[in-house]
Parts: C-alpha cells; structure tokens; sequence
C-alpha cells in the first residue's frame, strides 16, 4: 500500500471512528503529511520501511530546520498514533516511534489580560452600524463563557438561550451548557433581534455570527476583528481570541471559582489542562507580593 494509501485510511479512521475534531484531524495529518514528505526526499524510504534511527533522524531534521519542541513533541505523538493504529489492525509489524522519547518542553504560561485591559477591549466596538452591534456581542460572548473562537464561530442562532441566560456549544459527541453574565446577555440580545436579521443573506441561515457577506464567520475573519481591536484599544500585548479565553479561566479563579467548575465550562477532557491558571494565579500573587511588601 502506498504512503498516501495510508494517511487516506488513517483520515478515515480519525474522522469516522475516533469521532476526532476538525482542528486535530488537520494537525495530526498536517504532521504525518509532513513526515511522508520528508520520507520521499530520503529514498528508499516509506511509511512501511522507515525504521526507528529513520524516524530518530527526522525528529533531529525537524529540530535542526528551527521547529519548537513543542512542535517536534507534538510530530512524534502523532506519528506514535499513526503506526498504533496500523499495528493494532495488523496491517505494520511494529512503531518504529514507540521507543522514542519527547524532548521536556518548557511550558510557558498563557498570555492574559488584566480586567481594565479586557473592559478597555471590549469598548473598542462602537455601535453605531450593524458591525460594531455584531462585533460586540462575539467579543462579550467570547470573554463571558471562555468557549474557544472554533465554539464561537460554529454557534447557531438556536444555541442561545436569552431567557436561561445560557449558551450551548456542540461538538460531534458532547454538548455543554454555559451561563452568560448580563453585559453578554444584553449584547447578544440587541445583535439578534435588531442586527443580524439584517446581515444575513438567506433566512435559512442558521449560524449566529455571520459576515458581511451575510453567511458564517470565518476564523480568519474574527482573527482580523479581534487584532484590529487590539489596534484600536493601544494595548501592546500580543492577543490571540484565545486570549479572551485564557482571562476568562484566569479571572474566574482569581474570583473563588473551583477549578472543576472551570473545567467544565472550558469543556477540558482533564483536569490537568485547567490547572495552568492556578499556576498564573500564584504567578502573579507573587508579582503583587515582591512589589508591595516592604521587606521582598
């Protein structure tokens, strides 16, 4: 079977059975495309034949062309998942990656914004014009529920719920429910029931954020909303939409909210993964303390 063969099968595999989303299908077969790709420019070599020195010497390629750790680690799980697969059905005798050990990444802290940043951000919108209504209402949606900018685009209309005070994010196996603060409420309601039914193209439509095109928000779209805003607002951190994000968890615990609550309204598989904002918590408690008191 050829190289291609095999990344076709495992798309497959990923997508139907594995019930994968959108954004780790890509990664894993971005990675594994990468991986074959390398393996044609090193002839006799494929997906069948490479062994582990072959794919030791990939890994050190990918580090010596300037990829992060973080990266390299990440190509190394998925080509780990990629041989599994085919091992575990019987079709490869063995993972040549199996053995192989990520390098220790230094896991830097997420970058958030303090609360007068966040309100200085969310002022930027000016509603005067159908945009400014829209851009506000994903904005505070954004940083009232933490959902990621993925959720926030792929949100239907029949998603919100005004009255509850609660939004729905879906993914392919799961759904969870997540309040909204009344500042977010307020946004949402005046962008639904005056704005957006101006702004759609077909009244079929079923996405709550649309563009002027009158059709679903891209990513790259809100990207360019959010950084023009970062723009517009002077604030010289770099912001991703997951920033808003990363604020909303971080201010949250700041505030008395558990760490499983937070959890689950980030919708984290594991608990793990929300513990970083308690490493921020005490990160910046020390700022404050190193500052403040007399004898630090």
């Amino acid at each position: 079977m050829t190289d291609a063969a095999y990344l076709e099968q495992y798309e497959i595999y990923l997508r139907d059975e594995k019930k994968a989303s959108d954004n780790t299908l890509s990664s894993y077969l971005r990675d594994l495309r990468q991986f074959a790709a390398y393996l044609t420019k090193n002839p006799p070599l494929t997906v069948e034949t490479v062994t582990e020195a072959d794919t030791a010497t990939y890994l050190a390629w990918m580090k010596n062309a300037g990829k992060s750790t973080a990266t390299v680690s990440r190509s190394l799980a998925s080509i780990k998942g990629f041989y599994s697969h085919f091992v575990g059905i019987g079709a490869m005798k063995s993972n040549p990656a199996m053995k192989i050990s990520p390098d220790k990444a230094h896991h830097k802290l997420p970058q958030i914004l303090t609360n007068k940043e966040v309100d200085l951000l969310l002022a930027q919108p000016e509603r005067n014009d159908a945009k400014g209504y829209r851009d506000s209402a994903m904005l505070e949606t954004l940083y009232a529920t933490g959902i990621r900018v993925s959720e926030l685009i792929d949100l239907d209309v029949d998603d919100v719920n005004l009255s509850a005070e609660l939004i729905t994010c879906r993914t392919k196996d799961k759904s969870r429910s997540i309040p909204l603060h009344k500042t977010a409420v307020h946004a949402l309601s005046e962008y639904i029931r005056f704005v957006r039914p101006q702004m759609i193209a077909d009244e079929g439509e079923t996405a709550l954020f649309v563009n002027v095109s009158g059709s679903r928000m891209s990513r790259q779209g809100f990207w360019k909303i959010i950084k023009s805003y970062q723009v517009k607002a002077g604030i010289e951190k770099p912001i991703t939409p997951h920033t808003l994000r990363h604020s909303f968890a971080t201010h949250l615990l700041e505030n008395g909210a558990d760490l499983h609550s937070i959890q689950e309204m980030l919708g984290h598989a594991d608990i793990s993964s929300t513990q970083i904002y308690s490493q921020l918590v005490k990160k910046q408690l020390k700022e404050v303390y190193n500052k403040a008191h007399p004898r630090a």
